[in-house]
């Protein structure tokens, strides 16, 4: 039996955070924060994915990880290069400093919208099994 209480609920938590992305991504002085909640939402949506099957949810945020206790139960089409810079972006942008940054610098507006896109489409992909299963 599948699990769909807990998974909606991460479902609805990934869906605030692009809410957020939604309200800034065209902000330039923001794109570190749209790296970080795009981080936030596929990290949950791949959570519920998990929940929803039944499994344990661990207590890490890497995406690539994720994405390979997953992978089992979804096909997603994502480049893993973007899925590692939007990692590494995500733990960059916790601490000031070097808030958030690659190696050529701040994340620009191009990177921001492909990191809105991709957490998008995982969002919709996730969020369509997860209402398919529900009684």
């Amino acid at each position: 039996m599948l699990n769909t209480r807990m998974s909606q609920e991460w479902i609805k938590a990934a869906l605030i955070d692009l809410d957020v992305i939604k309200a800034i991504v065209s902000d330039d002085n923001l794109t570190t924060i749209t790296a970080f909640h795009s981080q936030q939402s596929i990290e949950k949506c791949l959570k519920a994915l998990l929940e929803l099957n039944n499994q344990e949810v661990p207590k890490v945020h890497n995406i690539k990880k994720l994405l390979n206790l997953t992978k089992e139960y979804i096909h997603l089409e994502v480049d893993v290069n973007l899925i590692i810079k939007i990692d590494t972006l995500y733990i960059e942008s916790r601490y000031p400093g070097d808030m958030g940054l690659l190696p050529y610098g701040k994340p620009t507006s191009r990177d921001a919208q492909e990191f809105y896109s991709v957490a998008q489409y995982i969002f919709e992909k996730v969020s369509d099994m997860v209402k398919h299963n529900e009684k």
